[in-house]
């Protein structure tokens, strides 16, 4: 496996490749990127992982200088899983002047995380149009657990006809349902125990709509009040509609039921995508 941190020496090295699967991350891996390598295996000759920490989709207030760089530690995971490159620019290789041209990601990225992290999506567009651009994949793959993100680089692919086909990997759970994330090591041991009911309340409004529920504001408030009532902060309970994440409107055949909130000082995503048709587990 080779590490590479320069543009030059990364075009170098993929100009005898072949077809490249590619898999963008901030690095401090987890076995949900792992998996995304894995996936990314079947769909190229080559597999490229990108850890890169990026300062464009940061907020003032939020985390980045903070957040964990374990270059190593994803390193050593990294080849274990398959990775024939990883690619790990510095700040100044990925941004050698101040960026003025950025990306400008559609209105729905200002609903949902966006209204709560503005500029947040404009960052990270600007960013994944940038790797693509450097690494020109035939492939990327993204995690579901992000699910406006993977949207709005869905929209960004299709409507600048970027060359490539984004593949959205299922969302990886402990055994308690917690969905997997770098930032759940934040979490207290305490607030670990309590993180899973994200994904319980989530999984209770699947269940109603399932039945027939279709009053989504006393959907959301409940599943609000069930968050609050033990501590959480909430951003956002939403029940959408899976195909354009808008407030459902008429007859929706697919859903998804998403939810941010902080607990203690680690805040949380999380989804579920909802087929009405379906009789599955939930």
């Amino acid at each position: 496996m080779d590490v590479i941190h320069t543009i030059e020496a990364l075009q170098a090295r993929l100009r005898i490749a072949g077809p490249v699967a590619f898999v963008p991350t901030m690095g401090n891996l987890h076995a949900g990127h792992l998996a995304l390598v894995r996936n990314a295996r079947e769909h190229g000759n080559c597999v490229v992982v990108s850890i890169f920490v990026n300062p464009l989709q940061f907020g003032p207030a939020e985390d980045f200088q903070t957040y964990p760089r374990t270059l190593d530690a994803d390193c050593a995971q990294l080849e274990q899983a398959g990775a024939d490159v990883v690619f790990a620019p510095s700040v100044a290789e990925m941004y050698p002047t101040p960026q003025q041209i950025e990306i400008v990601p559609p209105p729905i990225a200002g609903e949902l995380c966006g209204a709560f992290r503005p500029g947040h999506f404009q960052g990270v567009t600007t960013v994944v149009a940038k790797l693509f651009n450097i690494v020109q994949p035939a492939v990327a793959l993204f995690g579901k657990k992000d699910y406006q993100q993977l949207f709005v680089i869905r929209a960004m692919v299709r409507e600048l006809n970027f060359p490539l086909r984004i593949i959205g990997a299922e969302t990886l759970r402990a055994e308690d349902g917690l969905a997997l994330s770098s930032r759940n090591g934040y979490l207290s041991a305490q607030d670990r125990q309590e993180a899973p009911r994200l994904y319980r309340v989530l999984r209770n409004i699947v269940g109603q709509l399932k039945s027939g529920a279709r009053d989504y504001a006393g959907l959301e408030g409940t599943a609000r009040q069930a968050l609050e009532s033990n501590g959480w902060r909430v951003d956002y309970v939403s029940v959408r509609d899976a195909s354009t994440l808008l407030p459902p409107a008429g007859k929706v055949n697919q859903y998804v039921v998403l939810g941010a909130a902080w607990l203690g000082a680690t805040r949380l995503i999380d989804n579920i995508e909802v087929s009405i048709d379906s009789v599955g587990p939930v």
